[in-house]
């Protein structure tokens, strides 16, 4: 045997029985308030795994999570290389494929669908799971060529980074999985933004740039993580076509089980198709926002289209938010409805109270109406605001459907600066008067 590999250091892996609720950190020194938290739970979250580091005559010595000094009382020398050895399973254990779970990151996403391809026999890995899937060798190949549902029972995706430059992307943007999260789009991530270097180089220092560039590409790991918080934390997803579709609020019917939980503790339900799912998240942990669809019809009683901004300001049973910008980009036209979508980063409860204002107009529009009140140029009322009767809300998080009504329902005329309030009432469709009948 050639003395040289006796010098390998050989770290070894045994993980016969890896459960669900194996819990694992960074050998890197973590804060103190965290390592308490960790220590004081440690009954809750400790791993069966077990780490040895095999040294030239070693009988192996076990390393410990969080545990550096383990590291120099077993004789660990970094100026040697590194072999790591991950001990799978044997049908003499009974351990059955079905209860592993692969994460592949970036390339190891593709791996994991590798690893899974490869296995032999009729039954598959249970779960592969791919955060942010590397885009560049692999966008637009053939299933056998990355990873793809027929790899693992079950197969998901989370897209984080999909903004082509010069005609690559960072992550694939395909479909790829029985479900394909697409995060805020997917093509980049909240607070990853250039702008946010200044806040990135007071966290990374000199690794600024390096943590930006890698900030959306990442966030699917983070995203992974978070998912992991306890019950009523985890965000949901809703299928659309695209995000411009999802923006406009159009998408949050979770009819007949199409919505699912974006992480580890998705439904698993193996589709014969890909699923494409849409979300918006936060900018930092904890990622989970509230997703509402409003629906406001307005009559315009001028003719040609208006530009202006609103505000909304929302009251719940547990919280509110004031003045939630709004801006219809290409005008109010008359009699129509607009839709889009509010997303909220606490939890305001059941919505009960709406307070809606028209904050920007044409300065002209608030001068003829002064000069209106004062002159009365004829008997026919003139009028330059806009009618609104009903708010239409649909909350994506329980599914409740809301209608409000304007409190004052003899003055439904919404004026520049002017606030409204609207609240829960109940409107008879004609749908639902063919019912009675």
């Amino acid at each position: 045997m050639d003395t040289s590999l006796l010098s390998v250091t050989i770290l070894l892996v045994l993980s016969i029985f890896i459960q669900s609720n194996a819990y694992g950190q960074s050998l890197k020194p973590e804060p103190v308030g965290r390592t308490r938290a960790v220590e004081t739970n440690r009954t809750l979250h400790e791993t069966k795994t077990r780490f040895l580091l095999f040294r030239e005559t070693s009988r192996g010595c076990q390393i410990q999570i969080n545990r550096l000094d383990r590291l120099q009382e077993c004789g660990f020398n970094s100026s040697l290389p590194l072999v790591m050895i991950i001990h799978g399973w044997s049908e003499s254990v009974q351990f059955s494929r079905s209860h592993v779970h692969l994460i592949g990151y970036s390339l190891g996403a593709h791996v994991s669908g590798f690893a899974g391809s490869s296995i032999g026999g009729t039954r598959k890995i249970g779960r592969i799971t791919g955060l942010d899937p590397a885009g560049p060798l692999f966008e637009g190949r053939s299933p056998s060529d990355r990873l793809s549902p027929d790899d693992a029972n079950f197969v998901d995706a989370i897209h984080t980074f999909t903004r082509e430059y010069m005609g690559l992307s960072v992550g694939i943007k395909q479909p790829i999985g029985h479900y394909d999260f697409y995060p805020n789009g997917g093509s980049f991530q909240p607070g990853c933004h250039f702008l946010e270097l200044y806040r990135h180089i007071a966290q990374h220092g000199f690794n600024a740039i390096t943590q930006t560039i890698k900030c959306s590409h990442e966030r699917s790991v983070h995203l992974f993580i978070d998912s992991l918080l306890p019950a009523g934390t985890q965000s949901t997803a809703y299928p659309c076509r695209d995000m411009d579709s999802f923006s406009q609020g159009l998408c949050l019917s979770c009819k007949k089980g199409r919505c699912n939980t974006l992480g580890y503790h998705i439904r698993q339900e193996p589709q014969s198709r890909s699923k494409r799912l849409f979300l918006v998240t936060r900018a930092e942990s904890p990622f989970k926002v509230y997703h509402y669809s409003f629906k406001i019809h307005f009559i315009n009683q001028r003719e040609k289209p208006m530009e202006t901004t609103f505000t909304m300001s929302l009251l719940g049973t547990k919280e509110k938010m004031q003045k939630i910008p709004i801006t219809l980009d290409k005008g109010i036209a008359s009699n129509k409805t607009y839709s889009f979508l509010i997303t909220l980063e606490v939890d305001i409860g059941e919505l009960i109270m709406i307070k809606f204002k028209w904050e920007g107009s044409a300065v002209w529009a608030n001068v003829w109406n002064t000069v209106q009140t004062i002159i009365p140029w004829g008997t026919r009322p003139h009028h330059s605001g806009l009618l609104l009767k009903t708010i239409r809300v649909k909350a994506g998080e329980t599914q409740q459907r809301m209608t409000f009504c304007s409190e004052n329902t003899d003055d439904l005329q919404l004026r520049p600066t002017q606030e409204k309030i609207f609240v829960k009432c109940e409107l008879k469709s004609k749908k639902s008067k063919q019912k009675i009948r």
